[in-house]
């Protein structure tokens, strides 16, 4: 049955090593899962007011949908329930094995529904995994940048995610686990030891060779570290500082760390002053500068003027045209 598979979600922010860690865990025979569902988000933003864009007035949706669901006599309740039993169904048949006895959603975006998901799954399992802020910022530029500045187009993870992920976890630390990406990296074993006690299973040896034997072919997911790391590696912990050269990216980073602040940091795991030091001990070039400044600039306009929309509506209407001819 469904109701006997328990869930466990995978909250961080995208580039902390999320997929190394799922790959790890998909190792053991209990836990089964795939490349990154996303399933949850538009169910849980069914009933938010804002943070959705859509042809149809998404607001008035709102507005309906919640005066049906005040006409069950459970009102909330029994939404819940229907949505808990819905997703619940849908991780079995994905998991594909009914002897598993968990099954393991990893999807970065759920930081910024990271509060309704522990409230919607009370009898789940919840993993915060953190990485140095400043790593996380440089693996973005090399990975979905290419090396460019592209750090506007993710400030939702950034300052939304983060600041969510946090408040999640300070509100629920008695009964969630925290896991620091470079004490994975560095420990490996001990760490799959903890969060093995945490999840309530045996651990094996064979987690530590989920990275060669674990594989998810979805679309979503880390599109680099599969390819380049064959075993566990602590190298991307130090890469960060070839990335972060410029003054630019330096003064960037500096004014991130201060929204951050120390007592965020210190939650996560890290001292403020050590980064800040690490970041200022960074050599500095002029590397890329000129094409960074321009995209400073794009990305400052982008709230004002919104492309990525323009770009969206664009691919739409070559997809009208492309599926549906007689339009």
């Amino acid at each position: 049955m469904a109701e006997n598979l328990r869930p466990i979600f995978l909250f961080s922010l995208p580039r902390s090593g999320s997929t190394l860690l799922q790959r790890l865990l998909g190792a053991d025979d209990s836990i089964a899962t795939t490349s990154e569902p996303w399933i949850l988000l538009p169910h849980i933003y069914a009933l938010r007011p804002t943070g959705v864009r859509a042809e149809y007035n998404h607001h008035r949706m709102v507005q309906a949908a919640t005066d049906f669901v005040n006409e069950m006599p459970g009102g909330m309740a029994d939404y819940e329930d229907e949505l808990r039993r819905f997703i619940l169904g849908l991780y079995r048949k994905a998991a594909g094995n009914e002897r598993a006895r968990y099954f393991l959603d990893k999807t970065p975006r759920y930081h910024v529904v990271s509060q309704e998901i522990i409230d919607l799954f009370p009898t789940g399992k919840f993993i915060f995994l953190w990485r140095n802020p400043l790593s996380v910022v440089s693996s973005m530029i090399s990975t979905f940048g290419g090396g460019r500045w592209v750090i506007y187009a993710y400030k939702v993870d950034l300052f939304n995610g983060l600041s969510a992920l946090v408040k999640t976890y300070v509100r629920n630390k008695d009964n969630v686990l925290a896991v620091r990406y470079e004490d994975l990296v560095a420990e490996p074993e001990l760490e799959l030891r903890r969060i093995c006690e945490y999840l309530e299973v045996d651990f094996h040896a064979r987690l530590l060779e989920g990275i060669r034997t674990v594989s998810l072919s979805g679309r979503m997911g880390d599109p680099t570290g599969t390819r380049e790391y064959l075993s566990i590696s602590a190298a991307p912990v130090e890469k960060y500082k070839a990335t972060l050269h410029n003054r630019l990216r330096k003064s960037w980073c500096r004014h991130y760390l201060a929204w951050i602040g120390r007592e965020r940091l210190a939650t996560m795991g890290y001292e403020s002053a050590r980064l800040y030091d690490e970041l200022r001990s960074t050599p500095t070039s002029s590397r890329g500068l000129f094409s960074d400044g321009g995209r400073f600039v794009y990305g400052m306009l982008q709230p004002v003027v919104d492309f990525r929309r323009v770009l969206n509506e664009m691919s739409d209407r070559k997809a009208e045209k492309r599926f549906l001819p007689y339009r």
